[in-house]
């Protein structure tokens, strides 16, 4: 057979199966969430934004009615984001052809002024429904509503994002007011389909699956407590919802008004896509998530390679530079990795204070990355630790310490360093004892005490360190303390694996 012959039968073929995918009222929804600036593929050599391209270009090639959208924090969580603030998320995202985006709540993390510059690069619509964003710059930038049509039927999409408080820090987000979620899904959801007749209502969210926050619904409570919207797409709690014949997590939930409700997430990091089927006609949805693999890289579009290349030099000579070493892999979510910042964080508070500090305070969600068994570079250390977060000392009541473990206990977001143990009943998560240097904590007393200003300023809802007194914060961010320090260590890292905070 020629091989004029054999591409022609190829295409003739290519051109039958898209035809047997092709449907007059069918929309195919490619989605993606938490991507956390996943560029290049993770060390387990998986995800990557190339990658994705690959799929999301086979499939627009076999399907009519194709959108991509995403749920929020593509940004922060490597050294792509910490040196060019977003700008290289905005091009790939352009590169891939994103139409619909919200704002997670790591987009808020360099300030309003550098996420207005960011997303005015990003082409693809903005939608934001529970953010009043009159008061800042961000609000000529987003609409609260999107409108698609698609063989002359009309998709809404709507966009619901976290409350601030607790999560976000003021600095960052001065001049966003919350708006209830359900209030405004349920009113606009409404507006769309009887004032505006669209066929279907998606809403793009970036709340949790099945998140605790104590002031923003989640997914399955949006999903229960509204009438008018037919899909959710989901980001924040990393959740890996895969429909193919599994029944947890739950992907479809029933309303108000006993119609379902599809719910779809891709987990984290890149690692799949997102892609729903629905029919508008009637608007029967089904879900499933795509491996984001190595199988792909024979497909990589050369054009969107090279507008990477200019960018990897930097993140490439960060990564070469040592700053220690470590005897074990330091697992993000381990004992042994937030024992270590809690300790260093209280050494580096005495040495700021030549005072004795009697307790230091982490919390996990400011640890980003695991690192290394082996050498640990600058660009490990920076990727870990991303935030701009400054060690404060504080002093504060026993009473507003001990509310804050109770927090610590029941959210399970935080470490403290040595010296400090806390002891809870593991099925009431109600605490037993704590002690501080030995003794059990005094509600009289008051403690001086090492953490990060984030969460001096009641940062991941730990709201009663707000009562504290601050005595003095680092002139350094946390990151730059860290490597100077390890830079000064001799030792190979291999911190205590004791759990501080344990069951009785």
């Amino acid at each position: 057979m020629t091989r004029y012959k054999y591409t022609l039968l190829l295409l003739i073929a290519i051109a039958i199966v898209c035809t047997q995918f092709t449907n007059a009222t069918k929309l195919v929804i490619l989605h993606t969430n938490d991507t956390h600036s996943q560029i290049d593929p993770d060390e387990n050599n998986l995800g990557g934004i190339l990658r994705r391209k690959v799929l999301i270009d086979s499939v627009r090639a076999c399907e009519r009615n194709v959108l991509l959208v995403d749920a929020g924090d593509a940004v922060q969580g490597t050294l792509y984001y910490l040196l060019y603030k977003g700008e290289v998320e905005s091009k790939m995202m352009n590169e891939l052809g994103y139409e619909i985006a919200i704002l997670g709540n790591h987009e808020f993390d360099n300030g309003l002024d550098l996420l207005h510059k960011q997303l005015s690069t990003l082409n693809a619509t903005k939608v934001s429904t529970n953010y009043d964003l009159s008061a800042t710059l961000l609000d000529s930038l987003f609409v609260p509503f999107a409108i698609k049509e698609y063989d002359e039927k009309r998709i809404g999409i709507i966009g619901l994002g976290i409350a601030p408080k607790g999560m976000i820090s003021s600095r960052n987000c001065r001049g966003v007011e919350y708006l209830d979620a359900i209030k405004a899904a349920n009113a606009t959801a409404w507006h769309l389909k009887h004032h505006l007749h669209t066929d279907a209502v998606i809403a793009l969210t970036h709340v949790g699956y099945d998140s605790q926050s104590p002031l923003t619904p989640n997914d399955l409570e949006i999903a229960c407590n509204t009438e008018n919207i037919d899909i959710i797409i989901g980001g924040h709690s990393h959740t890996t919802i895969n429909a193919q014949g599994q029944n947890f997590p739950i992907n479809k939930v029933t309303n108000l008004i006993g119609d379902t409700v599809l719910i779809a997430q891709t987990g984290g990091n890149g690692l799949y896509l997102g892609e729903i089927s629905l029919d508008i006609e009637n608007k029967k949805a089904s879900s499933r998530l795509i491996s984001v693999d190595k199988r792909l890289d024979n497909h990589i579009d050369k054009k969107s390679e090279a507008i990477l290349y200019p960018y990897r030099h930097t993140v490439d000579s960060l990564m070469s530079i040592k700053v220690a070493t470590s005897a074990i892999k330091l697992e993000q979510k381990g004992s042994p990795l937030i024992n270590l910042i809690s300790d260093f964080i209280h050494k580096n508070g005495e040495e700021l204070s030549g005072e004795k500090i009697d307790v230091a305070i982490m919390n996990k969600g400011g640890i980003r990355n695991s690192l290394p068994k082996g050498d640990i570079s600058k660009g490990h250390i920076m990727m870990t630790f991303p935030f701009e977060n400054f060690i404060t000392i504080m002093e504060i009541s026993g009473k507003d310490l001990a509310e804050t473990f109770n927090i610590i206990v029941t959210r399970n977001n935080a470490g403290i360093s040595k010296g400090a143990e806390i002891i809870f009943n593991s099925q009431t998560k109600e605490i037993t004892d704590i002690f501080i240097n030995g003794k059990p904590i005094d509600n009289n007393k008051t403690y001086r005490v090492a953490t990060i200003d984030y969460l001096a300023g009641g940062g991941d809802y730990l709201s009663p360190l707000i009562n504290g007194k601050t005595i003095l914060t680092s002139k350094n961010p946390l990151s730059e303390d860290l490597i100077k320090y390890l830079l000064s260590y001799k030792k190979k890292l291999n911190p205590s694996s004791t759990e501080r905070i344990h069951p009785k």
